[in-house]
């Protein structure tokens, strides 16, 4: 199928991040502390989770927000019959995982909660604070003359939170992410989300350009065991190994300013085929606790479904209501990671 931006109704970045959750009051806590809020409650029938997330469970859900933000948002989902415990602190290196990104601009604060847990031993995943250079990686720099600019990024993985923090040095972008500085963590919200495939033909990723109406900023940014100490810890990276990353953006976003950047972006991490990367979507998906879904916000949601439809994409159910009471449908995308598409 063609590209056609013009034809293609609006979306902005991810909206929601699911996460399956056996506390809802535990997961409000928890979240409250990177500056989220209660929204949204709402119930489904499990003949009606059925319908619209293929889980035959009654279904309690909670939607967080965050300042002013309309992306980045969560949706915690409490189902009455989970179907499994989800990824844990397993691998990142795994087909089916899901984590989210977020700005902070106190990652030390963080890393002494993560350090603290570990040392009580609560079940706990973490790296330190990596330097990482994100822009201009051919700068030049005079140590202890020039600023330094860059990001400090750690990975924070616990039972039901699989997490990437960054904190930035010497930059800014004013759409990617709002920091709420009377929270706890000093956070923003959610401000990328991340999956991974294998797929050297690169077939799959143009579902979310063609179809979804993506804007591919970055491609095929090579991280390789040798180049990089946070890709080598958060990903287990052997010797020898290697990833590529292609980035989707809101419509609104720029592939030559990288000022334009937009938060909500889809963060893909594709291997080569060669290496070895289980596959793990029946631990990723609604009704698994843990991180288990992404949502997309439309302005047509009859539309959407129309173009998916026409697509590689499978299991498209109907369109419903969810326990929000917004008109949904939901799809498995081609390369294995199930959707759903929120009417707004």
């Amino acid at each position: 199928m063609a590209s056609s931006r013009s034809s293609t109704p609006p979306l902005m970045g991810i909206h929601e991040v699911g996460i399956g959750v056996p506390d809802l009051d535990a997961a409000i806590e928890y979240w409250q502390q990177f500056g989220y809020r209660v929204g949204k409650a709402g119930r489904l029938a499990a003949e009606a989770a059925q319908a619209l997330y293929q889980v035959d469970s009654d279904l309690l859900s909670v939607r967080l927000l965050h300042q002013t933000a309309d992306h980045g948002l969560i949706r915690l989902m409490q189902w009455e019959q989970p179907r499994n415990e989800g990824l844990g602190i397993g691998s990142m290196k795994v087909r089916g995982n899901r984590w989210a990104t977020t700005m902070t601009a106190d990652i030390l604060t963080i890393l002494n909660q993560a350090e603290e847990a570990d040392r009580a031993g609560l079940p706990v995943r973490y790296t330190m604070p990596h330097w990482e250079i994100i822009y201009n990686k051919e700068r030049k720099m005079r140590p202890f003359i020039d600023p330094a600019i860059g990001v400090r990024e750690m990975l924070l993985l616990q039972p039901f939170a699989r997490q990437v923090l960054f904190q930035r040095f010497g930059y800014t972008l004013p759409h990617y992410g709002d920091i709420n500085d009377q929270g706890t963590f000093k956070a923003s919200q959610i401000t990328h989300m991340g999956m991974v495939v294998q797929d050297d033909s690169k077939k799959t990723l143009e579902f979310y350009e063609e179809v979804l109406g993506l804007l591919r900023v970055r491609d095929d940014v090579e991280t390789t065991y040798e180049s990089s100490q946070a890709g080598r810890q958060i990903f287990d990276l052997q010797p020898g190994e290697k990833f590529f990353v292609t980035a989707f953006d809101d419509p609104r976003s720029s592939v030559t300013d990288w000022q334009a950047a937009r938060s909500g972006r889809l963060y893909i991490v594709r291997f080569p085929e060669a290496q070895t990367v289980p596959a793990q979507f029946d631990r990723t998906q609604p009704g698994c606790l843990g991180i288990s879904l992404y949502t997309y916000q439309v302005s047509d949601l009859t539309a959407y479904r129309d173009r998916i439809q026409s697509s590689s994409a499978q299991a498209i159910t109907e369109i419903g209501v969810n326990e929000f009471g917004d008109r949904s449908f939901s799809f498995t995308a081609p390369d294995g990671y199930f959707w759903t598409l929120i009417e707004g």
